[in-house]
């Protein structure tokens, strides 16, 4: 399960999503977050489906190693399905014992898993393209603006960066920390839930103290180094726009563009549609 965590880590490749600077992947995935929840009926869903795929295809980054992050979030998201499945009121579908389920519970439950599906995979496509160091970068120079009104800009980039940076290095420390106990004898697997709480703390220990370690190891570094905030810094490679990114900037705005006019064109014309063809089907 533990492997299986690919947020913050870098999958590199010779693409043109790579290639891309990374204010226009941050500004891409934001656009993209932002059309999930502007969904209004199937084929704005099929769109972004068609939109991810492509961009995954451009990314050359294996598809099974993008989808192997969802294992993580499978309990998140059936709770999140079933929480909408029976506690949404409705038009009664089906009823056994003190559960029912409705249409709009339904409806809710099938669209809240295509989100979070395509959330993460969305997500995880931006840091599986992007350095840390770029993501840092683009981040700074993204909310530039904010300096003006005394945002700590670079020390709040260089946080995000050094968070997603020790994603992977935790995983890898707590896979080892996890071996050695099971080594002595420790058992995670067994048991009812209180008990694999418990057993869980020879293992969150020295996971703590490991991590207060390192944080305090790169403290000590950056001071070594004379690290005193982002004030006067210099880049060793500074963010230039392309044409390539302009061109990804106009798709963005396109696809954008696409998913409204979709929204809006579902909730005028073709509900009404599907519902006359339809008469017991309930709009996505």
């Amino acid at each position: 399960m533990l492997r299986d965590i690919t947020l913050g880590q870098y999958y590199p490749a010779d693409s043109v999503i790579h290639k891309l600077d990374p204010r226009v992947k941050l500004f891409g995935t934001l656009i993209y977050i932002i059309s999930l929840f502007v969904f209004k009926g199937l084929p704005a869903f099929i769109l972004a489906a068609i939109f991810l795929v492509v961009l995954i295809k451009l990314s050359k980054v294996p598809f099974s190693y993008m989808v192997k992050g969802l294992k993580t979030i499978v309990l998140i998201m059936l709770f999140a399905a079933v929480f909408n499945l029976f506690l949404t009121p409705g038009t009664k579908l089906v009823s056994f014992w003190i559960f029912t389920i409705t249409y709009e519970g339904l409806k809710n439950a099938v669209v809240m898993m295509v989100r979070l599906i395509f959330l993460i995979i969305g997500t995880s496509l931006m840091t599986l393209t992007t350095t840390p160091n770029e993501l840092t970068d683009g981040l700074e120079k993204a909310l530039s603006p904010l300096k003006y009104i005394k945002v700590p800009v670079h020390e709040i980039a260089m946080m995000m960066s050094i968070a997603l940076r020790f994603i992977p290095i935790l995983i890898e420390e707590t896979d080892k920390i996890m071996k050695a106990q099971m080594a002595r004898g420790a058992d995670f697997e067994h048991g009812n839930l209180i008990q694999k709480a418990k057993n869980m703390v020879p293992l969150l220990v020295p996971l703590f103290v490991s991590a207060f370690r390192r944080a305090n190891d790169l403290a000590m570094a950056m001071e070594a180094r004379c690290y005193r905030g982002g004030e006067g810094r210099t880049k060793m490679k500074p963010l230039h726009y392309q044409k390539r990114d302009r061109m990804a900037y106009l798709t963005l705005l396109v696809y954008l563009a696409a998913v409204i006019g979709l929204r809006i064109l579902w909730i005028n014309v073709l509900s009404g549609m599907v519902a006359g063809i339809l008469p017991g089907a309930f709009p996505l």
